[in-house]
C-alpha cells in the first residue's frame, strides 16, 4: 500500500479477457495501469531499453528507430534463456515507471488502482502488491478467443498456452478469480462483485 492506494494485481492467461476484464473495472473508475503500455513507454525511439534490446537481438528495430514487437516476440518465444534476457532488460524498467505512476496515483487520492500484466505471478511482482485477481477461461474457450483475435491457428494458440506458466499456479496465489466463461454482461457483474469484495 502507498499512502491510502491499494495497488492490486490483475493477470490471467492468453484468452482469458483480462484485458476486457481491466476495461470494465475501469467503467468503475478504478485506474489501471497496463504492463504492456509501460513497456512500449519503456522501448520508445531512443529509449535506453530500445538500444540494449537492438544489440541482443539485431534486426527487430526498424530504420524508423521503433521496436517491431512481434519479431522481437517470435525471436525469444521458445528460448527460456532468451526470454529471461528480455525480461532483465525490461522488468526493471517497467517497475520503476509503474510505481512513479502509483505514487502518482496516491497523490491524487486513488484508494485503489489496478496493475494489469499477463506475467505477475511468473516474475514474483504479485507478492508487492495489495491482491491478486485472476480472470481464467476453460482452455477451449481462451483457444477459440485468441483464433478469433488473432486469426491464429488452433494449434498455434494451444502452442502459446502451453508455453505460459499452467493457469493453475496463478489461481493458487489469487486472492479473486474471476471466471470468464459467458458474456461481457456476465464479466461485468463479476467484476462488480469483486469491487464489492475489494471494499468499492
Amino acid at each position: 500500500m502507498i499512502g491510502n492506494l491499494r495497488l492490486v494485481g490483475l493477470t490471467g492467461g492468453i484468452g482469458s479477457g483480462k484485458s476486457t476484464a481491466a476495461r470494465l473495472f475501469a467503467e468503475h473508475g478504478v485506474p489501471v495501469l497496463d504492463a504492456d503500455q509501460l513497456a512500449r513507454e519503456v522501448t520508445r525511439p531512443g529509449a535506453p531499453a530500445l538500444t540494449e534490446i537492438a544489440a541482443a537481438w539485431p534486426g527487430v528495430v526498424g530504420p524508423d528507430g521503433v521496436l517491431d514487437r512481434r519479431l522481437l516476440a517470435s525471436a525469444v518465444f521458445g528460448d527460456p534463456a532468451a526470454r529471461a534476457r528480455l525480461e532483465a532488460i525490461l522488468h526493471p524498467r517497467i517497475v520503476a515507471l509503474s510505481n512513479a505512476r502509483t505514487q502518482e496515483l496516491a497523490r491524487a487520492g486513488h484508494t485503489l488502482a489496478l496493475y494489469e500484466a499477463a506475467l505477475l505471478v511468473e516474475t514474483g511482482r504479485h507478492g508487492e502488491l495489495d491482491g491478486l485477481i485472476v480472470v481464467d477461461a476453460p482452455v477451449d474457450v481462451r483457444v477459440a478467443r485468441v483464433m478469433a483475435r488473432d486469426g491464429a491457428s488452433e494449434a498455434e494458440v494451444r502452442a502459446r498456452i502451453a508455453a505460459q506458466l499452467p493457469i493453475e499456479d496463478k489461481r493458487r496465489v489469487a486472492t479473486h478469480i474471476i471466471e470468464n466463461d459467458g458474456d461481457e454482461d456476465a464479466l461485468r457483474t463479476r467484476v462488480r462483485e469483486v469491487l464489492a469484495e475489494l471494499g468499492r
